[in-house]
């Protein structure tokens, strides 16, 4: 079975980068996908794959019938976003809208799918078990899973895996890791009454300029002091507002963050530890204050035995010079991690970047850019994982 996924695969490439960089150069963003879920639903219907579109307000879904040997159902999530980034290559094919780029992959993520998908569905009838491809949107602002969710995406679903490009690995390599994969992350907005004054005298006023500094310090200072250093937490302010004039103290103002752990009981336990020293820093000022905190992702913990499935798969297709057990995870955030709330699933890292004599950009630059032969591996792994998936459970 690996032969012929490799040889499908081999021959259906010059039209998988066709169809990457046409979405490469036609991105959409967050919640927008309408041209990038026509033209992926309009793929996989000339698969013979049933499709749902409007699905997740803009996901579709695919539904590839196996011949019924395993009645278990395998997922494949694939995400389509881009990003609110001015592409900066010369690429032939850079994107033609200003301001959007698919700076994250995710042009890369579709047509693996896509690629996964035409080449099972030419085997669908050695195919023990059926597959529904989950073509989510909004994933950079980490809502679109759950819009699928909400749609029923894991009715009746098994198991699921996943991927994501990874420029630290060189193309043609995969990347695998056991256990936390990525970290979970929540949004914070913080609130600092005081009382304005005039700035000669600041002793007839209650700074809010001053209490939100020495909350941001506490804040950092506190988490070497108070949290276990091998549960790693990195609470970031990114905003900040607040003041009306130089001469005049601060009554209000108002701040807001992102929160990363890695660790299910940190993660729980964040939001009552972030009070307490906010309350800390305030009160002995008099200064009131109002705490936001929402929950968005938690973190992508990776099954352990379809984990093994794809290193397996790797092992078998790539040998051990292009499989790379990954040891230490990331504290970027998946919304993938959703989905594992209703079935055991996996993530691998896809290489792309280039030899050390080429410019590797990192994810979210605006040069950002692939080798292209990653698209190879990424759809020959992806599709025996799938076939191995219905195999090592029978």
């Amino acid at each position: 079975m690996l032969s012929e996924i490799k040889d499908i695969t081999e021959s259906l490439f010059p039209r998988l980068i066709k169809i990457r960089r046409h979405l490469h150069s036609h991105p959409e963003l967050s919640g927008q996908e309408y041209q990038t879920a026509a033209y992926v639903a309009d793929v996989l219907s000339s698969c013979g794959i049933q499709v749902q579109e409007n699905f997740g307000k803009t996901g579709v879904v695919g539904n590839l019938n196996g011949n019924g040997t395993d009645t278990r159902l395998l997922a494949i999530r694939i995400d389509m976003d881009a990003l609110p980034i001015d592409e900066l290559t010369d690429l032939e094919f850079a994107s033609c809208k200003p301001g959007i780029m698919h700076a994250c992959g995710h042009d890369v993520h579709t047509t693996v799918g896509l690629g996964t998908a035409m080449v099972l569905s030419q085997l669908a009838e050695r195919l023990p078990g059926n597959i529904r491809f989950l073509f989510q949107p909004a994933e950079e602002i980490a809502q679109g899973a759950s819009w699928m969710l909400r749609d029923g995406a894991m009715h009746n679903v098994n198991a699921i895996f996943g991927l994501h490009v990874f420029p630290s690995l060189q193309a043609r390599s995969v990347g695998i890791r056991y256990g936390t994969l990525t970290a979970a992350a929540d949004d914070i907005e913080i609130f600092i009454q005081g009382e304005s004054g005039h700035g000669a005298r600041p002793h007839k006023a209650i700074d809010a300029i001053w209490i939100a500094s020495q909350v941001i310090t506490t804040l950092q200072q506190a988490i070497s002091r108070t949290q276990n250093p091998l549960h790693p937490v990195v609470l970031t302010i990114g905003q900040i507002n607040g003041g009306h004039a130089p001469n005049i103290i601060a009554d209000q103002v108002r701040m807001s963050g992102t929160v990363r752990s890695l660790h299910p009981d940190t993660h729980a336990n964040l939001p009552q530890w972030i009070e307490e020293i906010v309350a800390n820093v305030c009160n002995p000022y008099r200064a009131k204050y109002e705490i936001d905190y929402r929950r968005r992702v938690p973190s992508v913990q990776n099954n352990i035995e379809l984990t093994r499935i794809l290193e397996s798969t790797c092992r078998e297709a790539w040998g051990n010079e292009y499989l790379h057990i990954l040891s230490e995870p990331s504290l970027g955030a998946e919304d993938f991690s959703l989905y594992l709330e209703h079935a055991p699933g996996s993530m691998f890292r896809l290489g792309v970047g280039f030899p050390p004599d080429k410019p590797n950009y990192p994810l979210h630059h605006s040069q950002f850019e692939i080798d292209e032969s990653a698209i190879l591996t990424g759809v020959i792994t992806l599709a025996y994982a799938a076939y191995k998936y219905h195999q090592y459970f029978i």
